[in-house]
């Protein structure tokens, strides 16, 4: 079998720790040919002869049969991945947010160059879940898939377990290069909302877009309510949903109280934690580090691995267009704010408790989602949202 030669886009945390596996692994023949970044000054443990600041060093280079993409910038990275793919190119890339943004676009311009699009790095880190979705679930009916799929926020969550305010967490994930320096993707929700898009059009087949996901985060959760989760014996996970219903498909991304029978309970610090609900194989639990160098650089050499025998992801549940999002369903939900005034500024159709101090107020019942999407929880920095452990009312 020929040596693949790889162009690689960017060397950051990802590009970096794929160039490190890649020469540690003997199994598989492909090499990094070139390698284009966009920063002249930045120090890089790769031999300089590999770098480049032209793109057309990869694009235009007909020796480069596979284009990994693994920069920031998704404005930038669309038009990367879709000239590799116009010029015939296979393309692994673990950009999210360029990938929700333009999955069908993206997919038909890789059916229509005979090439392959694989993007395993894109959700979950280390987690091999498309794959599975696109190959073990493949005839399976699914009812539900959800979990942690945000290594940032979990790792956050989880030092506020331990009494660790918001602010010292936060900056500790990003000594740790869980988080960027501006975290507003991770916390609000928005990393996990793009990964769910993802995961909805392989678990069933459902096309969405970002812009039709809900999603609100973790930066306006107060120690009081994490105070509440520790007396209930609850923890807060930020949880990506996405259930079969009869109306359509559920899909949203919120925290959550879970008890400790839920199977990420116990699922701590960067790692994520997907659950798969199917008709035949019931339930399944996937866990893996969701965030670092080497784990999602581990899920792209797959990829590229996969290349070498021709691999390309089916979308067979994509001929089944019925599903569609829904926003006709309703939610068990707790909120909380120091005044009881604006707890109360967002209707329940049922209220199950009430509780008013001085300090803090609250209210948990039932609020159906298209009322819970009326308010902009994201700029409602006095008001937490969290889901209770029932989630969606049955």
């Amino acid at each position: 079998m020929s040596t693949l030669k790889i162009g690689l886009f960017g060397c950051g945390c990802v590009g970096g720790g794929l160039y490190e596996v890649l020469n540690q692994t003997r199994q598989l023949p492909a090499v990094i040919h070139k390698i284009v970044v966009k920063d002249p000054s930045k120090k890089r443990q790769v031999p300089s002869s590999l770098i480049s600041f032209h793109k057309e060093e990869i694009l235009d280079d007909p020796a480069i049969d596979i284009v990994v993409e693994l920069i920031n910038d998704s404005d930038a990275a669309y038009h990367i991945v879709c000239d590799a793919l116009k010029k015939g190119k296979h393309v692994v890339s673990a950009n999210k947010k360029l990938i929700a943004e333009h999955l069908d676009e993206l997919i038909l311009l890789a059916k229509s160059n005979g090439v392959s699009f694989l993007y395993e790095g894109a959700v979950g880190g280390s987690i091999p879940v498309i794959r599975n979705l696109e190959e073990y679930y493949n005839n399976d009916t699914l009812s539900s898939i959800e979990g942690i799929i945000n290594g940032t926020t979990n790792f956050i969550l989880t030092k506020g377990n331990e009494g660790i305010g918001y602010a010292e967490a936060l900056a500790e994930a990003q000594l740790k290069g869980f988080a960027e320096a501006d975290p507003t993707l991770d916390v609000d929700g928005f990393d996990a909302k793009f990964k769910l898009v993802l995961l909805l059009k392989h678990a069933f087949g459902l096309t969405t877009t970002p812009d039709e996901v809900f999603n609100t985060g973790i930066r306006h959760i107060k120690q009081q309510d994490i105070a509440f989760a520790r007396e209930k014996g609850y923890r807060i996970k930020l949880i990506g949903h996405g259930h079969k219903l009869p109306s359509g498909v559920a899909g949203f991304v919120a925290p959550q109280f879970i008890k400790n029978q839920h199977p990420a309970y116990f699922v701590d610090n960067e790692f994520n934690a997907i659950i798969v609900q199917a008709a035949f194989a019931d339930k399944q639990l996937f866990i893996g580090k969701g965030a670092g160098s080497f784990p999602t650089a581990s899920a792209v050499l797959s990829d590229i691995s996969a290349i070498q025998y021709q691999y390309q992801y089916e979308y067979r549940k994509s001929d089944t267009p019925t599903n569609k999002l829904t926003p006709d369903f309703h939610l068990h939900a707790y909120i909380g704010s120091a005044s009881l005034d604006d707890v109360h500024s967002v209707p329940m159709d049922v209220t199950d408790s009430v509780f008013s101090s001085k300090e803090y107020s609250y209210k948990t019942g039932q609020i159906s989602f298209q009322q819970l999407r009326k308010t902009d929880w994201l700029e409602q920095k006095q008001l937490s949202l969290i889901l209770l452990p029932q989630g969606i009312v049955s």
